[in-house]
């Protein structure tokens, strides 16, 4: 197809499927993503007929994922992340460190993975997908809640550590792993520089963001109200996710999810964050659809059959294990176990950072292509069965609530 439409036949194929495929969902009482997942199999590589642009349908997943990031951000101030840095903080670490132990030992165990390949394996599960979540806390009207904010708190902290591992990992790998000629043998210092460089930029994006940031800003858009033109006024918005979450990406190395996440906490302070979030909410669904639909494109269901126990047991660790895990940890930081329960069904599963991270250790080669084809099966998986654990947990829930009435 000529280069010049694969943008247009993308979104009109896109759109068209994801419509199509979404009421059907909806009319069977199944939840529409699962609808738009099925509708980017379609057009993906591994389904007959149209192929869409597998790197377009990435571009335009990732405006989603910022419009949709920047949106949280409207609803979180600073001053929450400041609270929850003593829950969020440390149930985010014990529960990356338990997923990526449990995956490393039976991938390294029983798989015959290289150790480095088991870990990498095991942190692409133990991450979730901010869009899903964000999208179930929405249904339910959670985000401006206890849950919801926790939820997004322990997010932003596991974006910011895998944002650390994809600085350290091409220096673990040049160091560690990376066979090299005696004579082209670098100090580890040297080695070192270029990850320590970066995260120095990540530590100034901050730095700007919070203090620059709150005083630019506010000012710009004020102006902008001044006019008394709303097209202008939506544009402001949209063009301040995009570019600050762009540029921190391509000069901070910061992801751009999270530089879109800083830039909507600070229009939360200021007077017109309501109108901000109004005015961006239509975008932030047309492309969170195509976030689905891209991940949808990555489904082969050979993988499935192939290996059929690896997809079982990498499914139950992102949905079972890791709802588990999140569940128990919110209840021994002292949440309520009706609480702890929504917010490990909310994050049992896995999405940006995963893909990320697997092609990273795929083009190091510290992960196998078999291995990267599992992480994509397991995001697709585990997308597709957030919903009904939201389902499944209503039902639980008045049955707990029954049987500790009755012993209490």
């Amino acid at each position: 197809m000529d280069q010049s439409v694969n943008l247009i036949a993308l979104l009109a194929t896109g759109f068209g499927l994801a419509l199509f495929f979404g009421y059907l969902a909806n009319y069977f009482k199944i939840p529409t993503l699962v609808g738009y997942l099925f509708a980017g199999f379609f057009i993906g590589p591994f389904a007959p007929g149209y192929v869409g642009d597998q790197q377009l349908a990435n571009q335009l997943a990732e405006i989603g994922v910022v419009l949709l990031m920047f949106g949280v951000g409207l609803h979180f101030s600073l001053n929450d992340l400041d609270r929850l840095k003593k829950t969020a903080i440390p149930t985010a670490i014990l529960n990356i460190f338990i997923i990526t132990l449990i995956s490393a030992i039976i991938s390294v165990h029983y798989w015959g993975y290289s150790v480095m390949g088991g870990v990498i394996l095991g942190l692409c599960l133990s991450v979730s997908s901010t869009v899903v979540l964000v999208r179930a806390l929405e249904k339910r009207d959670l985000v401006t809640t206890d849950i919801g904010k926790f939820s997004i708190g322990r997010l932003v902290v596991e974006d910011i550590i895998m944002i650390l591992v994809l600085v350290f990992l091409p220096v673990i790998f040049q160091v560690f792993i990376k066979p090299r000629p005696e004579i082209m043998e670098q100090t580890f210092t040297e080695d070192l520089m270029p990850a320590l460089l970066a995260l120095l930029k990540i530590i100034i994006f901050i730095f700007l963001m919070l203090f620059l940031g709150r005083k630019i800003l506010p000012k710009i858009l004020k102006a902008i109200v001044r006019t008394e033109s709303r097209e202008l006024f939506t544009l402001a918005i949209v063009s301040a996710a995009v570019s600050i979450s762009f540029f921190s990406a391509k000069f901070f190395e910061v992801s751009m999810a999270l530089g879109a996440f800083f830039a909507g906490t600070i229009f939360k302070e200021t007077e017109y964050s309501k109108r901000a979030e109004l005015d961006s909410l239509p975008l932030r669904d047309l492309f969170s659809v195509l976030f689905f639909v891209s991940i949808g494109m990555l489904f082969n269901p050979l993988i499935i059959i192939l290996y059929p126990y690896k997809v079982l047991i990498i499914a139950i660790i992102i949905v079972v294990v890791k709802l588990f895990a999140t569940t128990v940890l919110c209840v021994l930081f002292k949440y309520p176990f009706k609480t702890a329960l929504v917010i490990g069904c909310g994050l049992a599963q896995i999405g940006e950072f995963s893909f990320i991270l697997a092609s990273m250790g795929l083009q190091f080669k510290l992960i196998s292509k078999n291995a990267y084809n599992l992480i994509l099966v397991g995001a697709f998986i585990s997308i597709a069965l957030n919903p009904t654990l939201f389902k499944l947990s209503r039902p639980f829930l008045e049955w707990y609530e029954k049987k500790r009435r009755y012993f209490y």
